[in-house]
């Protein structure tokens, strides 16, 4: 199917809302300042199940080097991609031309999908044209919900940021929160904007943002540290990935704070905290869940026709909390690095 029988197609489509029901986002996000474009190639794995013809999907990130919410991500596409007989390859740049320049490097190898994710889509816009004027259908997950139809996306896999920080807000409410930091490592990220906007909307006491460096993890924690020293009213630190998290935890210590930690995203150091009690409750958007739709996506639009969400509504993997009450179920998932 061509992409103006996919127009075609839309037209006539139900507007089907697929929602995948979750637990924890970009937006495992990260910064746009620093770091090197990775680009390498997954591994040449054997034949999967399928016995469909094999196909290369390139997985395009905002990536920064150490954010390890991406492993998760790629480990859920490369299961798909052994699953369905599909070469992947990944790279990623935090750096929103140069993620550009690795969508345009997808196309210039004629891969047969990609998959990208939008934390900064006007940069990609002019790229994805490309792609798709080339033939090559182009899914977005992770970053983007608010931009991938305007970007003329197929589907999108992820959560909805601004219902997600919304729902973070009322949790803030209902455990008696009353002075909320929320924490942004990336300035610029249209994903991590969404979340503290949703927070502050729907948290019925006090939000401030505090930008940090989120490439310089030393910066991010003498920043909040001194933050914490200078307002000591603060009773929430809400960050936006699991790394800084674990780092607002140092924070609160040493600046002597009385201030809890709450965050989106986890990982498996995350679960630890949260049953520890340094972390109070997560908001999980399922990153494993987003890489493995995104490139199951791909192949039963290529050998099927199929596009979830009927090319009108996102794929969503989140919101969810994970806290106390249901930590040990994840964290059985995430030592095996798949939450």
């Amino acid at each position: 199917m061509d992409r103006s029988s996919l127009t075609r197609s839309r037209r006539i489509a139900p507007f089907v809302a697929v929602a995948a029901a979750a637990a924890l986002t970009l937006a495992g996000c990260s910064s746009d300042s620093g770091g090197k474009k990775s680009e390498e190639g997954g591994a040449d794995a054997s034949a999967g199940k399928a016995s469909t013809p094999r196909m290369t999907v390139a997985l395009v990130t905002h990536q920064s080097p150490g954010d390890t919410f991406w492993d998760i991500v790629r480990k859920g596409a490369q299961t798909a991609a052994d699953k369905d007989n599909v070469k992947l390859v990944y790279s990623a740049d935090p750096n929103a031309g140069n993620q550009a320049n690795l969508v345009q490097n997808a196309i210039d190898q004629k891969v047969d999908g990609i998959a990208v994710t939008l934390a900064k889509p006007d940069a990609l816009k002019g790229v994805i044209a490309k792609a798709e004027a080339a033939g090559i259908p182009v899914v977005g997950l992770n970053s983007g919900v608010s931009d991938w139809k305007d970007l003329g996306l197929m589907e999108f896999f992820g959560q909805d940021e601004s219902v997600a920080g919304e729902a973070f807000g009322k949790k803030l409410n209902e455990v008696g929160a009353k002075n909320a930091v929320c924490v942004v490592q990336e300035q610029g990220n249209v994903g991590l904007t969404q979340r503290c906007d949703g927070v502050k909307k729907t948290f019925e006491g006090k939000t401030q943002v505090l930008n940090v460096n989120g490439t310089d993890m030393p910066s991010v924690k003498s920043t909040i540290t001194a933050k914490l020293k200078q307002d000591s009213s603060i009773d929430y630190v809400v960050t936006l990935g699991a790394p800084f998290a674990l780092t607002a935890v140092q924070s609160v210590d040493e600046s002597g704070s009385k201030a809890k930690v709450a965050t989106f995203d986890l990982n498996k150091q995350l679960t630890g905290a949260i049953k520890d009690g340094d972390i109070q409750f997560a908001v999980d958007q399922q990153p494993y869940l987003q890489g493995y739709l995104a490139v199951d996506g791909l192949w039963l639009y290529k050998n099927n026709g199929n596009y979830s969400g009927g090319g009108e509504q996102p794929v969503l993997t989140g919101p969810a909390f994970v806290d106390e009450s249901n930590v040990d179920a994840v964290s059985e998932f995430a030592a095996k690095g798949t939450r």
